[in-house]
């Protein structure tokens, strides 16, 4: 099979139609994976035609950035590499930052770990709405002068905020949580990036595992596993969201694929400036989501899928605490700017 490739944003950046999330590696996702197995599957992806890598200073924190950087030798020129900065822990305490110098720093960091000379997309993890997004974005734009950074883009950012950015300078992607239970970015976010030219990046693509295992997949989880905390994956909202699964999966069934192909599938089939990035730490997985790709879906089917999902409705927030997402993503005026 020949993966796809899509253009993302306007500027001439080109990425295999699906991505891989390289999160759960290292982090999250309950404890670390042994580094020479996911390394194999970094290559594994790689050799089948995924050679859109997302990855993320605050993965580990640095440890997944670290694992990249080993993965990548040898096989550098033949992947599209994404990383992000924004998240800080510093004295284990959660901050957001965008301030320059922070982003400067955070750049350097990235850079060394990751041992390349040059990050092909670089996202702001999360806004900082201290700072006003011209400044953070201004940032970026010197690293992109200085040959450090290829392209940028944002992750978790509002319609307005994304506005606001590019008129800085061209972005290239937005990266944001985009499924078949995670629609709310199609009201003003989609619009807004495909009225300028800016590529999509959903992340999340099959509801955190949720589409591919459903209620079995919290029992599997790991102590330490975040998802633990999800909303959705709790309670009476997990015995009610359990419904949805089942009628995806009859769906699945009719259609000859799994339902986490099915979901995928439908995130796939949203444009040619989509390009996903469903995580995995497994080889048969990786397959299962790779096989997405060959799943087509008529304009009646998708209608038919939405409808599976919203006629019961989704139970839960797809976060905990849903102040770190684009909702809450607004940042003062440049004109309030007196630097840090």
């Amino acid at each position: 099979m020949v993966v796809p490739k899509v253009k993302l944003g306007s500027q001439g950046f080109e990425v295999s139609a699906q991505g891989l999330g390289c999160m759960g590696m290292s982090t999250f996702y309950g404890p670390p994976k042994a580094e020479d197995e996911m390394i194999s599957l970094i290559h594994y992806a790689v050799s089948k035609g995924i050679t859109f890598l997302d990855t993320s200073d605050f993965y580990g924190p640095h440890t997944n950035e670290l694992l990249l950087g080993k993965a990548l030798k040898g096989i550098r020129d033949k992947v599209q590499l994404a990383t992000k900065f924004g998240i800080s822990f510093a004295g284990g305490v959660r901050d957001i930052r965008g301030d320059p110098a922070y982003v400067r720093a955070s750049c350097e960091g990235s850079l060394k770990r990751l041992d390349v000379d040059c990050i092909d997309l670089y996202f702001q993890h999360r806004i900082d709405t201290k700072v006003p997004i011209e400044v953070t974005i201004g940032e970026m734009k010197k690293l992109v002068e200085e040959g450090k950074v290829k392209y940028i883009g944002l992750s978790e950012a509002s319609a307005s905020t994304i506005r606001r950015a590019h008129a800085v300078h061209p972005i290239t992607a937005v990266e944001i949580e985009w499924s078949l239970w995670s629609r709310d970015v199609e009201e003003e976010i989609i619009p807004t990036c495909r009225e300028l030219g800016i590529g999509i990046v959903p992340y999340s693509p099959l509801g955190r595992g949720f589409f591919s295992s459903g209620a079995k997949l919290v029992e599997s989880l790991a102590n330490n596993d975040y998802r633990k905390s999800f909303p959705r994956f709790t309670g009476e909202n997990l015995e009610k969201n359990k419904i949805i699964f089942e009628n995806i999966s009859a769906f699945a069934s009719s259609k000859g694929c799994t339902p986490g192909q099915l979901a995928l599938a439908w995130v796939q089939h949203q444009g040619n400036d989509v390009a996903p990035i469903p995580g995995t730490t497994k080889i048969k997985n990786f397959e299962e989501n790779i096989g997405a790709l060959s799943v087509k879906l008529t304009s009646e089917e998708m209608k038919e899928l939405e409808a599976i999902v919203s006629s019961g409705g989704v139970h839960g927030d797809r976060y905990a605490d849903m102040d770190f997402t684009w909702m809450k993503s607004e940042t003062p005026p440049l004109s309030s700017w007196k630097g840090i």
